[in-house]
């Protein structure tokens, strides 16, 4: 039996807008921010503290964390790649929760960080221990766990191998990401299986994209093999600069309507959501491809009375 909730992590004003030549204005990102609030959403990935010339999009960081608005019950994670990155997002005093990464393959882990992929391993788990000695929570990324676009097929016991050894520093949880969106059903069940034997207790979270059309098929697989967290992006906004072909992410809104449909709770209000996806599409200039801010939700039940002549 699937569970009964599951939390949704906003990610649309890190990953869904790094990967955007616009420019979006600080003012919109926090916009954003606040709308994704408003919408129900507890946990949101507001930017990454990375080289400003390597992913110009995220160079008013410090900024973004200087207007977050004031929300107690609200988690701002940082994305963070090493421990300059750390420190820069700890300075801030706004960020709660430091989002480290790691790759799968040495390929790609050389193009999006400069090491290989064991030594982004052990720079997320001081990371996340650097977190902690802040009084600051953190968890970490498994980047590319699904496929490299670089190397092809990744073996499964990698990616084990690699959640085991982070979880000997105790993250808050441990993400797998799809970040070509390669991935099918049966192996998002299959590595979630793997790795939550490897993991014991450790949540895990699931970072999928919807590159090739199966963003949503593997939401549901990830779920029933026990995902606690499922990342999402208002209107399927995304990509990694580093990683050639790789699309949106799964949109907030289409994952909301299919959950709820399911009489699976997320805290999420998908009016909202589809309002939030109306508002940001004349700012990116385009037209989002979240499929249910287009369909509308469910159709709401018609009146069959007759009009009397």
């Amino acid at each position: 039996m699937y569970t009964k909730t599951v939390e949704v992590v906003e990610v649309s004003p890190r990953d869904g807008l790094q990967n955007e030549k616009i420019e979006v204005l600080t003012r919109d990102k926090i916009g954003l921010i606040s709308r994704a609030i408003d919408s129900g959403v507890r946990r949101i990935e507001v930017a990454s503290f990375v080289n400003p010339r390597a992913v110009p999009q995220m160079a008013d960081a410090d900024d973004v964390c200087a207007a977050l608005p004031e929300h107690d019950d609200v988690t701002y994670i940082g994305l963070v790649m090493n421990q300059r990155g750390a420190d820069r997002a700890l300075a801030t005093g706004r960020i709660d929760q430091l989002g480290a990464v790691c790759v799968a393959t040495d390929t790609f882990a050389m193009r999006n960080q400069g090491q290989t992929s064991d030594g982004s391993v052990d720079a997320a788990k001081a990371i996340i221990a650097s977190a902690k000695a802040a009084g600051k929570t953190a968890q970490a990324t498994i980047a590319a766990s699904f496929g490299c676009p670089f190397e092809g097929e990744v073996q499964e016991a990698r990616v084990i191998a690699m959640a085991r050894s982070l979880a000997e520093v105790e993250p808050v949880e441990i993400a797998l990401a799809d970040t070509i969106g390669v991935g099918n059903p049966a192996h998002v069940a299959r590595l979630m299986t793997g790795v939550k034997a490897a993991i014991g207790d450790i949540p895990i979270r699931v970072h999928l994209h919807n590159t090739r059309g199966t963003g949503l098929a593997n939401v549901w697989a990830a779920i029933e093999a026990g995902a606690a967290t499922i990342d999402a992006s208002i209107g399927g906004l995304g990509g990694c600069p580093f990683a050639p072909g790789a699309a949106g992410n799964v949109a907030t809104e289409d994952v909301q309507y299919m959950l709820q449909r399911a009489g699976i709770e997320t805290g999420l209000n998908l009016t909202k959501l589809i309002e939030t996806n109306h508002w940001l599409s004349p700012i990116m200039g385009k037209q989002l491809p979240a499929m249910v801010a287009k369909s509308g939700g469910f159709p709401a039940a018609q009146s069959q009375e007759k009009e009397i002549a």
